[in-house]
C-alpha cells in the first residue's frame, strides 16, 4: 500500500474531511488532495507530523510494504495537549463569565428592532411623529444595540482564545482534572435542568400575547404584543444560553455530548448555515420593509423565519448523517 493509500485510509479512519486534515496539518486542501492523489509526496517534516497526528510510526507511511497500521507507544503524548487542574478551573471560571456576557448580547440583538417597530407603527397613531425622523431613530437604536452586541462578542471570542485548542486540537486532561469536571457538573446539573425550563417555558408561552390580540385592528397594539413577545423570548433566551454555555464548558472538558469528534464536525456545519440563514432573514425583512414602508405586515417574517429554521437544521442534520455514513 503506497503513502498516498494510507493517508486516505488514515483520514477516513478519523472521521476527517481533507479540509479538516489540512486545517491539521497547517497547509491548504490542495496540497492534501495532491498526496492522496500520489501527484506529491510530503516533505520529511510532514511525515512526522502525519505520524504524530495519526499515531502511527513513519515506518508505516514509508515503506509500502508493511500494509498493517504499526502503532506508536509515545506519541500521543507529543500530539496532545494535556489540560492541567489550573487550566480546566480557570476555563469553567470564564465560562461562567462568558454566559452572561454571551447572554446580554443575544438578548440586545433579540430586543434591538422592537424600537423601530414601535416607532413605525406609532407614525399611524401620533401625526406630530414624522415619519423619516421615526425611522432615523428606530434604525439608530437598532444600530446601536447590535453594535454592543458585536462588541461583546468580540471581547468573549478575545478572552477564549487562550482556550480555543479545547475545540480546535484533540487534547487530553491530567490526572484527577476528570474527576473535578465531572464533581462541578453534577453540581450544577439541577440549574441546568431549571435553566432549560424556564428558557424553554418562556419561549413557548411568548407568543400568547401576540395570539390574544390578532383578532383587533389596532397595528401599534398589535406591535406592541410583538414586541411583548420578543421581550418573553429573550428572557428565556437567557435562561437557556446562561446554563448551557456553562453546561457546556463541563462537556468539552470531558468530550462529552455535542463535543465529540463527529458532533463538532456537526456543529461547524450548522453555525455556518445558521449565520447565512439569519442574515439572508435579517436582509429580507429590512428589504421588504423599505421596498413596501409596511412595517406593521413585515414583521411576520420572523416567526416564520423561525419555523423554518428549525426545519431547515432537521433537514441539515438528516444530510450530514448521510454524509459521515458516505464516508464510512
Amino acid at each position: 500500500m503506497i503513502l498516498a493509500d494510507k493517508i486516505i485510509k488514515l483520514r477516513k479512519k478519523n472521521g476527517w474531511s481533507q479540509e479538516e486534515l489540512a486545517e491539521k496539518m497547517k497547509v491548504s486542501r490542495q496540497a492534501v488532495s495532491k498526496w492522496e492523489g500520489a501527484q506529491t509526496i510530503p516533505d520529511l517534516e510532514k511525515i512526522l507530523q502525519l505520524g504524530k497526528l495519526f499515531d502511527v510510526t513513519t515506518d508505516y507511511l514509508l515503506k509500502d510494504e508493511l500494509e498493517e497500521e504499526e502503532f506508536t507507544d509515545n506519541v500521543m503524548d507529543l500530539v496532545l495537549r494535556r489540560v492541567t487542574m489550573a487550566e480546566a478551573n480557570e476555563y469553567i471560571k470564564w465560562r461562567r463569565e462568558a454566559s452572561v456576557k454571551i447572554a446580554a448580547a443575544t438578548f440586545l440583538c433579540i430586543l434591538s428592532p422592537i424600537p423601530l417597530l414601535l416607532l413605525g407603527a406609532a407614525t399611524e397613531t401620533q401625526k406630530k411623529l414624522q415619519e423619516g425622523v421615526a425611522l432615523g431613530i428606530g434604525l439608530g437604536v437598532l444600530l446601536i444595540l447590535v453594535a454592543v452586541a458585536v462588541g461583546i462578542y468580540i471581547f468573549c471570542d478575545y478572552r477564549n482564545a487562550p482556550y480555543r485548542f479545547l475545540e480546535e486540537e484533540p487534547f487530553d486532561t491530567e490526572y484527577g482534572v476528570r474527576g473535578m469536571v465531572k464533581e462541578k457538573q453534577k453540581e450544577f446539573s439541577k440549574t441546568y435542568v431549571k435553566h432549560n425550563i424556564i428558557g424553554t417555558s418562556l419561549c413557548i408561552v411568548s407568543p400568547v400575547s401576540l395570539f390574544s390580540v390578532m383578532s383587533y385592528e389596532d397595528s401599534f397594539l398589535l406591535v406592541a404584543m410583538l414586541a411583548v413577545t420578543m421581550l418573553l423570548a429573550g428572557i428565556g433566551v437567557v435562561f437557556l444560553i446562561t446554563g448551557g454555555v456553562r453546561f457546556a464548558s463541563f462537556q468539552r472538558l470531558l468530550k462529552e455530548g455535542s463535543f465529540t469528534e463527529e458532533e463538532k464536525r456537526k456543529d461547524k456545519v450548522k453555525e455556518s448555515v445558521g449565520t447565512i440563514y439569519w442574515l439572508t432573514a435579517t436582509a429580507v425583512y429590512l428589504g421588504w420593509s423599505f421596498a413596501t414602508d409596511n412595517w406593521k405586515i413585515t414583521w411576520i417574517i420572523w416567526p416564520v423565519a423561525g419555523v423554518l429554521f428549525a426545519m431547515v437544521m432537521v433537514l441539515l442534520n438528516l444530510l450530514v448523517d448521510r454524509k459521515e455514513k458516505d464516508k464510512n
